[in-house]
């Protein structure tokens, strides 16, 4: 386990004030799915007194199946100035790990009937999306070096983030004359970027563009103050968010 505050817990227990800054709640609302028993907390004393704590699998199952705030929470661990904790389950610090974790979903996908016939193209993408950031960002992460993977079968979302420095000073290496988020996000998905001719590279988000436009899914891309939709029937035509800036870039899947 990493023990890096900036990477993910460090014990298998959250406290009360943990579990409510990552999931953005505050603490009486805890206590109410506690009550409820939407998210049960334990307690360090056999007579059910002193303060509320959480095991991190029971906390993650949580997240796992209630997908908005395992959202949530990658939009907010990838914006904010210091990175909150997250749960060990859901934090890739390097490719290794990212593909372990993506190996296990793809054999979730595969043991689901829902998705025997697709769900090398669901993995595909997912994963061309999680290397560009370890590719884009090799020696030069701001920050917290890694991928946030996350992901619900029974919603068929994909969630994925980073906090990396973004599409538009990746390819100002190769193409300086973008100047602005949006058109950065254009290019990621519309054109081969070389670095190194003759060399094609920069097929990755072209992939993912194809994939998703030939089949129902659905893709959510941000990078800096542009975002993306596209789904089978929409063109490329990243527009600014008047919503928060993200350093790096984050994404979420419909399959």
């Amino acid at each position: 386990m990493n023990h890096n505050k900036y990477f993910s817990i460090p014990y298998p227990i959250l406290s009360i004030s943990q579990a409510a800054d990552m999931l953005d709640v505050n603490i009486q609302t805890l206590r109410r799915w506690d009550k409820s028993g939407k998210l049960k907390a334990e307690r360090f004393s056999t007579d059910g007194s002193g303060p509320r704590f959480y095991h991190e699998s029971v906390f993650t199952d949580f997240l796992m199946d209630n997908h908005k705030y395992c959202q949530k929470m990658a939009e907010r661990w990838s914006v904010a100035k210091t990175p909150i904790q997250l749960p060990e389950a859901f934090y890739c610090p390097d490719r290794s790990v990212f593909q372990a974790r993506l190996s296990r979903f793809e054999l979730l996908l595969k043991g689901n009937l829902l998705f025997n016939q697709i769900y090398s193209l669901i993995v595909a993408m997912a994963g061309e999306i999680g290397n560009n950031s370890f590719d884009h960002n090799l020696g030069n992460w701001p920050d917290v070096i890694g991928v946030f993977l996350g992901y619900n079968l029974t919603q068929r979302t994909i969630i994925l983030a980073d906090r990396g420095q973004g599409i538009l000073t990746t390819l100002k290496r190769f193409r300086p004359e973008l100047n602005n988020h949006a058109d950065a996000l254009k290019v990621a998905f519309t054109e081969i970027v070389s670095g190194r001719a003759p060399e094609s590279r920069g097929n990755g988000l072209k992939f993912v563009k194809q994939v998703v436009q030939e089949n129902n899914f659905s893709l959510f891309f941000q990078t800096g103050d542009a975002t993306l939709f596209l789904n089978n029937k929409s063109a490329v035509s990243p527009v600014k968010t008047g919503g928060h800036f993200l350093p790096g870039c984050s994404a979420k899947l419909n399959f």
